[in-house]
């Protein structure tokens, strides 16, 4: 209620973001805090999916006309730039006061001009009645006893003095000053409104030491021993083991889960625990896996996978599997050291809050998600097109890598000049199960243009020129909303 279009509307205090929603609604930013990552899921959750107004913006050509039309000047093309700053097209209703019907001349004009068509009809209407009128003291309605003579210019009479009371109205109302309802802006009924672009930050990594009545740090240690549960405080690690043991890892296909028969500790340098699993195949054989948990905040580096896929091998290992919430982007190249391969698992949000979730077997808290499989075709003119054939993912019944099929493509992306550090979507193509295109067309509940549509729904890209960086990145989204990006020399 205090704020303008375009104003910064903070919260520090999330809850299921509805003064984030408001604020996207009304055309304010936003910046909203939490400390629970429920509330950080829900208020994301709720932005994203939902349908808001489109307001007619006083910065646009169709704002002015509005504006024109309801301020009864004429229109005057200029350009516009859609600055949400300038505001929307209000509502308004006349402020009328003593001083703007006193001040207003027009009154006055419009007295004269319908007083030559007034005083003739009052003259021959108390000519006909034989009665002497002032203009004030006609009747409203005609007597009975008249002739229809008296009852015509009666009627002229009156019809003749509403039509100058509202002339005078609508001259009083046009000279007054405006009174803005700025909680009823026009709304555009043609355009469908999303959320504009937002990030959602990760929690900070710093912890809050709580203090006593003695101004003295509480030990939370000493406090579980003294209320006899000490050793009942688990770590960031066994929290993750423990899911771990419970959900395994999943990948795109629910027949590719590794599903673990028995997690260790594992006294190693960067490796922190063994994990057993069966292969899948009829009278597989059990197979070690080692377990490199990334850290609790930030991102899981090559060197560190590295160096954990060297200790994998030395101590007879199978296969690598490295957890972590974000992955360096130069990992994405790293798929296999020597014999060992480099399994990459994202691990879900939710496991920050591990403590307080119920653990399931089907949570998909740990999902590995393969490499993009794709085919660059280069055309006559020099450009170059994008092929996505599928997703490389490993097949724990085999220990070998495969390519899967498109299907389990949700989006794909394409950055067609990667600078190394930052990927920028320049191509967005959708793929995926159930046709999308009635899905989109359900939830924005408006017809898509079927050719637009086409040129999105594909599994190749439109030409784009050779990059200047000689690299261009391709990410994939499946349908759990995992990602994996990779990058390919051109």
């Amino acid at each position: 209620m205090t704020t303008d279009p375009g104003d910064l509307v903070l919260d520090p205090t999330c809850g299921s973001g509805t003064s984030a929603y408001v604020a996207e609604q009304w055309g304010r930013r936003w910046i909203t805090i939490d400390t629970s990552r429920v509330a950080l899921a829900l208020a994301r959750a709720r932005i994203m999916g939902a349908r808001y107004p489109y307001y007619l913006l006083a910065d646009s050509a169709e704002g002015r006309m509005k504006e024109a039309a309801l301020s009864g000047r004429a229109y005057v093309e200029k350009p516009t730039y859609g600055k949400v700053r300038q505001g929307f097209v209000y509502e308004r209703v006349p402020h009328i006061t003593l001083k703007s019907i006193a001040n207003n001349a027009e009154i006055d004009v419009i007295w004269e001009t319908w007083q030559q068509k007034l005083e003739p009809l009052r003259e021959n209407l108390n000519k006909l009645a034989k009665k002497n009128w002032q203009e004030w003291e006609v009747p409203h309605e005609p007597e009975s006893q008249w002739s229809a003579a008296v009852q015509a210019l009666h009627a002229d009479f009156w019809t003749a003095r509403i039509a100058r009371q509202q002339e005078i109205d609508a001259s009083i109302a046009a000279k007054a000053e405006f009174e803005y309802l700025y909680d009823k802006p026009y709304e555009d009924k043609k355009t469908v409104r999303v959320a504009g672009p937002f990030t959602v930050e990760s929690l900070s990594p710093h912890r809050m030491l709580g203090v006593d009545e003695n101004d003295e740090i509480i030990d939370p240690l000493k406090v579980m021993e003294t209320q006899g549960k000490y050793g009942r405080v688990q770590t960031f690690d066994q929290l993750i083991l423990e899911n771990l043991k419970i959900a395994g890892v999943q990948q795109a296909n629910k027949q590719d889960r590794i599903t673990f028969t028995n997690i260790t500790g594992w006294p190693g340098y960067l490796i922190g625990a063994e994990g057993r699993y069966v292969e899948n195949t009829t009278g597989g054989r059990e197979k070690r896996a080692a377990i490199l948990i990334g850290p609790e905040f930030g991102a899981l580096r090559r060197a560190d996978l590295t160096e954990a896929a060297r200790e994998a091998g030395e101590s007879g290992f199978d296969v690598l599997i490295a957890l972590a919430f974000n992955f360096d982007v130069h990992t994405s190249e790293l798929e296999k050291l020597g014999r060992i391969p480099i399994l990459k698992a994202r691990m879900n949000a939710d496991l920050h809050m591990a403590a307080d979730l119920k653990a399931s077997n089907t949570a998909n808290l740990f999902v590995i998600f393969g490499e993009p499989d794709i085919t660059l075709l280069p055309q006559e003119d020099g450009q170059l097109r994008v092929k996505v054939n599928g997703i490389d993912i490993f097949d724990p019944s085999t220990g070998e890598v495969r390519s899967d099929e498109i299907d389990s493509i949700a989006c794909w992306m394409v950055d067609t000049d990667y600078n190394g550090e930052s990927f920028f979507v320049r191509h967005a193509y959708f793929l995926g199960q159930n046709d999308p295109y009635k899905a989109l067309k359900t939830s924005l509940k408006a017809e898509i243009d079927p050719e637009a549509w086409a040129s999105l729904n594909s599994d190749t890209s439109r030409p784009f020129a050779k990059p200047e960086s000689g690299r261009i990145a391709v990410k994939v989204i499946n349908h759990l909303g995992d990602e994996v990006m990779k990058v390919f020399r051109v």
